[in-house]
């Protein structure tokens, strides 16, 4: 599936070279198409939780909208066609690959990712931290099947394109379009899986689309793209360090986190109640993982808030990362880009202060 997926970007490079952008008084923006509810499809109009997802293509989801073509020069790619649960390190990495590629083109100005909505947080914060362009660069869903009455994919894509096409979201960092909301990929968060504001930022969105028109209101000051440390072209490979999420509740059981070192584990993210809390019975596990030379980082299961350094646990005595405010999926992917460069907990830390 990937060997196809990279003929085909190949492809629609191949398409852009035909037509200079000297050419055009509108923005030059590639759809990159990854499948998803966007691109699913039900039994029937009524059915808008229950439908088959990626079925699609995307060159049908862009003739659907005709209206895109007065706001940019559109080209596509079908990157990948899959549910966004399926989505692994390699499809990942195989995506931001093509989107770097697309994104150091001359002849592109914005480039939208079409993305099922259950990990389109996931891929928008990992092309925020590899991807080193200040291209608008946009992740855009639905949570509705095209077919469903009310289907909410059409006009988060036209809004997605307007994005993506608008020079005032350049250097803004890759962003979520969903629900005329734009947000910021570090910070958005998918917490209902059945209405159309499914996504929030407990800090904040960083603007509206109305009538395709981007309103700004904040800007993120971590550090993102640009102004990242991380670089896909620095990957080598088609896979991350091994990072694996054990989620905290009550009767916790070691062997949770221990049958993760046995898997070849190098982090382990306990997504704790509360601030990371770490019941006192785990403890001696994790500090016994960590003197093995497994991280520790302390994230949070609740949707809200951040996990504060030597609260609850000694993290400076046991060598112990805190995600701060990144839920455990993003701390996940935070952490493993951060061991392609060091193992040392405290410049691990350093990067979750700045990221």
């Amino acid at each position: 599936m990937l060997t196809n997926s990279i003929r085909t970007s190949n492809l629609a490079i191949d398409l852009l070279a035909d037509s200079p952008a000297s050419t055009y008084k509108k923005n030059n923006v590639v759809v990159v198409a990854t499948g998803g509810t966007i691109a699913g499809a039900g039994a029937s109009s009524t059915n808008s939780a229950s439908y088959t997802a990626a079925k699609i293509p995307v060159d049908a989801l862009i003739d659907a909208i005709p209206q895109v073509q007065d706001l940019a020069n559109i080209r596509w790619v079908q990157a990948l066609q899959i549910a966004s649960e399926s989505m692994t390190d390699k499809e990942l990495i195989n995506l931001a690959r093509q989107v770097n590629d697309l994104a150091k083109r001359s002849d592109v100005n914005g480039i939208v990712v079409t993305h099922g909505t259950d990990t389109m947080e996931e891929t928008a914060f990992f092309l925020s931290l590899v991807i080193r362009s200040d291209k608008p660069i946009v992740l855009v869903g639905s949570m509705r099947p095209g077919t469903a009455l009310s289907a909410d994919g059409p006009l988060n894509l036209y809004s997605a394109v307007a994005l993506a096409s608008s020079d005032t979201a350049k250097g803004k960092g890759v962003l979520v379009m969903m629900n005329d909301t734009i947000f910021a990929a570090r910070d958005v968060s998918k917490i209902i899986n059945i209405h159309t504001n499914a996504f929030v930022s407990q800090w904040g969105a960083l603007g509206t689309i109305v009538e395709g028109k981007p309103y700004w209101f904040r800007e993120s000051t971590k550090r993102h793209n640009s102004s990242s440390e991380f670089n896909i072209e620095s990957i080598e490979g088609d896979s991350l360090p091994l990072v694996g999420i054990v989620y905290g509740a009550n009767n916790m059981l070691p062997q949770s986190y221990l049958v993760l070192q046995q898997a070849g584990a190098k982090a382990i993210i306990h997504a704790g109640t509360g601030n990371g809390s770490v019941a006192d019975y785990i403890v001696p596990t994790l500090n016994k993982l960590q003197s093995e030379g497994v991280q520790i980082i302390r994230s949070s299961h609740v949707p809200q808030g951040f996990v504060i350094r030597n609260a609850e646990q000694p993290d400076d005595t046991y060598g112990w990362v805190v995600a701060h405010d990144l839920n455990p999926q993003k701390t996940r992917l935070l952490t493993a880009l951060a061991l392609t460069k060091t193992t040392d907990a405290k410049e691990i830390q350093r990067m979750f202060y700045e990221y």
